[in-house]
């Protein structure tokens, strides 16, 4: 199929990972839609549903639900607000996106669906709870996913990075910290946003043909150590 017949949305593609993903695809050829906040708030049940309101009509191929938050803090110290607002941001979004979004998937019979998910949906560390159990339950609405639409020819996966050297990254850590986290990685360094970007550009290719259900870890050899 066509590259410039593919309209792809990324979500959280103003910055980070998301803005290197949505470089890529318009570079492989696609029409990238990045909804700002303001257009697509995926803290708020009710503007994600008017927003597939809007959008169910638009002949969206390519769908990757990047946006992502978390907030660090020990189990008893976690607010159920920040619990809620996890889940609902990296989990409860992405299903409503999918949900909502695929019929024109389903009634070309082509599809391709990433999910950002984390290495930390199978290693974690303390204060990652919410984020966790956020991304873990990813990984399992992407298999579910691909069982559900792979008749249709809809091919859904999860990426999951390691640690990325971005400037978030450098913000919330210090220089020692920084050290530490190269040292725990086999290759001795943090992913270039570039990498995982071309991961997501094969993903979503139509050199990718069989490979669906799956969490593809990106990270270095992080969770082999």
């Amino acid at each position: 199929m066509e590259h410039c017949e593919l309209l792809a949305l990324v979500t959280g593609g103003s910055r980070g990972i998301g803005r290197i993903i949505c470089e890529q695809l318009q570079k492989d050829g696609y029409q990238v839609l990045a909804p700002s906040r303001s257009e697509l708030d995926l803290a708020n049940i009710e503007t994600v549903k008017n927003y597939i309101s809007k959008n169910k009509n638009r002949p969206i191929s390519i769908l990757i639900n990047n946006a992502g938050i978390n907030f660090p803090a020990p189990i008893e110290n976690i607010l159920l607000d920040q619990w809620q607002s996890t889940l609902q941001v990296n989990l409860t979004s992405p299903f409503m996106l999918i949900q909502g979004l695929t019929q024109h998937m389903k009634k070309q019979r082509y599809g391709r669906i990433v999910n950002i998910s984390s290495v930390f949906s199978f290693v974690t560390r303390e204060n990652r709870a919410a984020y966790s159990a956020a991304k873990s339950g990813l990984n399992g609405l992407t298999r579910t996913a691909a069982v559900e639409f792979g008749p249709y020819n809809i091919l859904v996966n999860s990426v999951c990075p390691g640690y990325i050297d971005t400037a978030l990254t450098r913000q919330n850590n210090s220089p020692e910290q920084i050290k530490t986290i190269i040292e725990s990685i086999p290759l001795g360094r943090m992913a270039d946003a570039v990498e995982i970007a071309e991961l997501v550009s094969f993903l979503t290719s139509d050199k990718n043909s069989y490979i669906t259900g799956h969490t593809v870890v990106a990270d270095g050899g992080f969770t082999c150590k």
